[in-house]
């Protein structure tokens, strides 16, 4: 245990405005609420303005620190796959004695849902057709000798090796990598929370590096940035969610496509979002993730009969190793030409995972009391891993067969949302698979924003679990809003995109600097 003379709340500031009682911490809830109404206001009433500011930041956040990104990513990896073999696997969180809260399935199921949901929905289909198409494509060169092209590395001289090419590229940003981000940030909350009972707060994983001054402004600056980088992580996965939701019920029901039809599901399922937050995480989250995993497996198991059974099953293998044979060079941070493929795909990627970091990592780590180290790494790293490449390996892998042998053109030629329907409609059965497909996005939606509204909300308030329940209210509504605001005021998802991208710089730096501190608290611990 640290010896500190902090306690949980020394900070926060209690009261009530009329019927509605408040517990939040000074200034955290205050810089951050006030920072996030600003951004609102200046959004709407400059929408021009905010595009152009936008979409430069996300050109130059993109461009200028691809290889900070890529590289930290690779890092994150590496420190877990050693922890996993370590003597540092044995430490319990919690101590000794500690027993898990839930069951692997309910455990499963909550972190699953709350790191991946919406995005697997939305990329299954589509990232694989993509990255098939571009492969094949071949590379292509400008005027000034750079790579035009979209193609992963340098694209591929077979329609077969484009197909594995494409589907190794996709499963790359949804396996490893992204795992091993939340990963490291649950690690660290559970480990100085648990172990050496600390605020349950992002700043406390940094006692070993800045000592009590972390109660101070250098931890205000983290935990504010985590607040910022959930909120924009959240916000662009609801965009997501949102258009996908739309495409689904416009093919099914004739609903209008556009702005003002996303904006009354985001505010639609804002609300289910509330119920659920009112709910608390027994019976709003765990429930609703369990919901979760039981639909997705079973449109799982559907595609994969609906489909070419046996060329699906045969080639999830083939993909896994194609994954494991392009690894070291998806990876590889610096010396690429695949500018555009490296930047506008990975990039992104590792900006998003780390933005949904604090989100996914907080969450997970207050699941997770009782795990050793190397249980919770395995759990949380290699298990969820090989469920990506699964879901990649038949929704992709039957999208692309569609193309390739049956020359079913109309998936690839599908706008981006719509792509999952598109693939659907060649099934039987497709109007009530597609509205499972609608079921799922929208469960995902709420699971996502509950969760979230649950963990800013802890971090706002010094670290308690059970802060007043209007708080979450608050974050809830607010994660909503801002989602609204980026689609209707300044360019759509492209705006989402550049915002979570611009609050993942400043967290990537944060969170290997938390690298650090795990290896310092573990080093301390009884094995």
């Amino acid at each position: 245990m640290i010896q500190t003379d902090y306690t949980i709340g020394r900070d926060n500031i209690e009261g009530s405005v009329g019927p509605i009682y408040f517990d939040v911490h000074n200034p955290v809830f205050a810089i951050s609420a006030f920072a996030v109404i600003a951004f609102v206001v200046f959004t709407l009433a400059l929408p021009e303005l905010a595009g152009t500011l936008f979409s430069t930041l996300f050109t130059e956040v993109t461009t200028g620190f691809d290889w900070l990104f890529l590289g930290a990513a690779d890092v994150f990896v590496l420190l877990c796959l050693v922890l996993v073999i370590s003597p540092y696997g044995k430490v319990r969180l919690g101590g000794r004695e500690a027993r898990p809260d839930f069951g692997y399935l309910s455990w499963f199921s909550m972190l699953f849902a709350a790191g991946m949901g919406i995005g697997l929905m939305f990329y299954g289909v589509s990232e694989p057709l993509s990255h098939f198409g571009s492969s094949l494509g071949g590379t292509a060169m400008g005027e000034a000798g750079a790579r035009t092209d979209w193609a992963p590395l340098g694209a591929a001289a077979s329609q077969a090796e484009a197909v594995r090419l494409g589907m190794a590229a996709s499963i790359f940003h949804w396996a490893l990598h992204p795992w091993a981000i939340y990963a490291v940030v649950g690690l660290s909350l559970a480990l100085f929370s648990y172990n050496k009972g600390l605020p349950l707060t992002i700043r406390s994983a940094f006692y070993p590096i800045f000592g009590e001054k972390v109660w101070g402004w250098p931890g205000h600056v983290i935990d504010i940035l985590a607040v910022f980088a959930t909120l924009f992580g959240l916000a662009t996965s609801l965009g997501l969610g949102a258009a996908q939701a739309n495409a689904g019920f416009n093919k099914l029901f004739g609903v209008p496509v556009g702005e003002t039809t996303q904006i009354v599901l985001i505010i639609g399922i804002t609300a289910i979002a509330l119920f659920s937050v009112m709910r608390g995480l027994e019976a709003g989250v765990k429930l609703l993730s369990e919901i979760n995993m039981g639909l997705a497996l079973l449109l799982l198991l559907f595609v994969l009969c609906a489909g070419p059974t046996l060329l699906l099953l045969t080639n999830t293998g083939d993909y896994l190793l194609a994954y494991l044979e392009y690894l070291p060079a998806l990876s590889n941070p610096v010396g690429r030409e695949d500018v555009n493929f490296m930047q506008g795909w990975t990039s992104f990627y590792w900006a998003w995972w780390i933005s949904w970091s604090p989100f996914v990592g907080m969450f997970i780590a207050r699941v997770s009391r009782g795990r050793t180290v190397r249980e919770f790494l395995i759990s949380v790293l290699l298990i969820p891993s090989l469920v990506c490449v699964v879901w990649m390996s038949i929704f992709g892998g039957a999208a692309i067969s569609q193309v390739v042998q049956e020359s079913y053109t109309a998936v690839q030629e599908a706008d981006l949302p719509l792509q999952l329907f598109a693939m659907l409609d060649d099934m039987p059965l497709t109007e009530i698979t597609s509205l499972v497909g609608i079921v799922l996005v929208i469960v995902f939606f709420v699971t996502s924003s509950d969760s979230g509204s649950l963990v800013i909300d802890t971090i706002t308030s010094g670290g308690k679990v059970d802060a007043p329940v209007p708080q979450r209210v608050f974050w809830c509504v607010f994660e909503g809003v801002v989602a609204v605001v980026l689609l209707l005021s300044a360019g759509g998802l492209k705006s989402l995109q550049s915002m979570v991208i611009s609050t993942g710089l400043p967290f990537t730096i944060v969170l290997l600097v938390m690298c650090v501190a795990i290896w310092r608290g573990l080093a301390s611990e009884p094995r």
